[in-house]
């Protein structure tokens, strides 16, 4: 299989200063890797929104492109556009543009309700200045009615203006495959990036996966079930099921393939290693 494609990888917001300290061993790890850029995700509320900056700033430090997370739902434009001249003031110069979740207690949406939204504005206000990143869900938005009206807001998005989408996990290689014909038949031709997720835990993988709607293949479930009290074959089983999509993903023609790290170095770099990359 290829050696040479690309890979980005994802974190989070550390919220102790020992998940501070940590992070800078898995930044540099992961650096050595040389991806196309770190991404950050980015909550809903003032501190965390800082962190999202404080940690972009951290992990820029190793050389390596990094990018903060946007989401619109429940702010308004001001606040928006004001979150956009600051990080342009620092140098960023690409933004994962997302619609977010509606935070706890929240009563309205906001001026900007969808991503398409977010990416107009971005547009209108910056021109090209950002490299615009957006969602995909190839098993559908958990929210969505169909699959298909899922691909019309998606399209929407794409021909707003963004540069590329990057998908929730999944492992299903088929469903990406279909959702990118799809999604091409709808006049989307910018890359969707594949997201990958390491499978480390089984009981948090669940719970990830039944809150953002990614399926997990019923064999995939039930041998995670049959290992559930012995870690070291969760993960031995894990590895083996991530590197065999992977292999997949890149044999047939994703442009990259973008890893959702958990703030951890070890499951992804074992899985490059794997790939041979």
């Amino acid at each position: 299989m290829p050696s040479s494609f690309n890979v980005s990888f994802e974190f989070f917001p550390p919220r102790t200063d020992a998940g501070r300290e940590k992070l800078h061993g898995v930044r540099d790890a992961l650096a050595a890797k040389q991806p196309e850029f770190f991404s950050v995700t980015f909550g809903a509320g003032g501190s965390t929104r800082d962190r999202t900056l404080e940690t972009v700033l951290a992990l820029r430090e190793a050389g390596i492109d990094t990018v903060p997370h946007l989401s619109c739902i429940s702010s308004d434009q001001d606040e928006i556009c004001g979150l956009l001249d600051h990080y342009k003031a620092q140098g960023i110069k690409r933004i994962v543009a997302l619609r977010g979740d509606m935070p706890s207690g929240q009563m309205g949406a906001g001026e900007l309700r969808y991503a398409n939204q977010l990416v107009e504005l971005i547009r209108e206000r910056h021109g090209d200045y950002f490299d615009l990143v957006v969602g995909a869900y190839p098993e559908m938005h958990p929210q969505a009615k169909t699959f298909e009206s899922d691909l019309h807001f998606f399209a929407n998005k794409m021909k707003a203006g963004a540069n590329r989408a990057v998908t929730q996990y999944f492992f299903d290689a088929e469903a990406y495959f279909h959702f990118v014909e799809r999604a091409q038949a709808h006049g989307v031709d910018q890359p969707i990036i594949p997201g990958i997720m390491p499978i480390t835990k089984v009981e948090s993988l669940l719970r990830f996966s039944s809150v953002c709607g990614a399926g997990i293949p019923r064999w995939i479930e039930k041998q995670l079930e049959a290992y559930a009290d012995d870690e070291q074959s969760v993960r031995a089983f894990g590895h083996d099921v991530v590197a065999r999509l992977c292999e997949r993903l890149v044999e047939g023609g994703a442009p990259a393939l973008h890893f959702y790290t958990l703030n951890q170095s070890e499951p992804t770099l074992k899985i490059l290693e794997t790939l041979g990359r």
